[in-house]
């Protein structure tokens, strides 16, 4: 039997975007959460607005280049024109928008905080042969899923590497490699005896 927890990564920020600024000396641009919209005719072309950190010299990421206006829903556009912040940050973190505009980011500007709940009840329950948490991030940004485990349950670097060794961690029922990234619904096991067996008695 296993008891099943959430993980959920709240992100704090959008990443920031490496580019030098053409009119200082600036390399990051941040996301002003601002769609730039230009209507001709029965085309549309729209962009995410960004801003240099140094001297907020505009720069505009495409979302769209000359699309028809009927290709898109009354509801996505009047969020386009109200500066919808959910869809901004939607597009801030996507690789397929970032990579279509030849940018990266850097996305160890991200900050972020997990939502955990102490398992200690359910380790100490005897038919509980196994621990499931289900992770919960829908906005990707290449966090590593060995650093949410580490944080959830107050391991220290080296038992976290004992228990990838004693094969005690899966996702997606495959061990845990330390270079595997979250994706949203991922979820883990990990072996309970295993990691009462490097633990101590209190797990925070």
């Amino acid at each position: 039997m296993s008891q099943q927890h959430i993980w959920e990564v709240k992100t704090r920020n959008t990443p920031l975007l490496k580019k030098k600024c053409n009119h200082c000396d600036g390399e990051r641009f941040y996301c002003s959460d601002k769609f730039r919209l230009n209507a001709q005719k029965k085309n549309i072309d729209i962009w995410l607005i960004y801003r240099c950190v140094k001297c907020k010299s505009r720069y505009n990421m495409t979302l769209f280049s000359r699309i028809r206006t009927e290709s898109i829903t009354k509801e996505i556009f009047n969020k386009f024109s109200e500066n919808n912040v959910d869809l901004a940050w939607k597009y801030a973190f996507s690789y397929e928008i970032r990579k279509k505009n030849n940018v990266e980011a850097d996305l160890d500007s991200v900050e972020y905080d997990i939502l955990y709940s102490d398992i200690l009840e359910d380790m100490a329950k005897p038919d509980n042969e196994e621990l499931m948490f289900i992770i919960k991030c829908p906005l990707e940004f290449g966090l590593k899923i060995s650093s949410v485990v580490r944080t959830c349950l107050g391991l220290s670097s080296g038992k976290l590497d004992q228990l990838i060794e004693m094969n005690a961690i899966s996702v997606q029922e495959k061990s845990l490699q330390k270079k595997h990234k979250i994706k949203d619904g991922d979820i883990v096991y990990i072996d309970k005896e295993k990691l009462l067996s490097i633990c101590s008695a209190k797990i925070v």
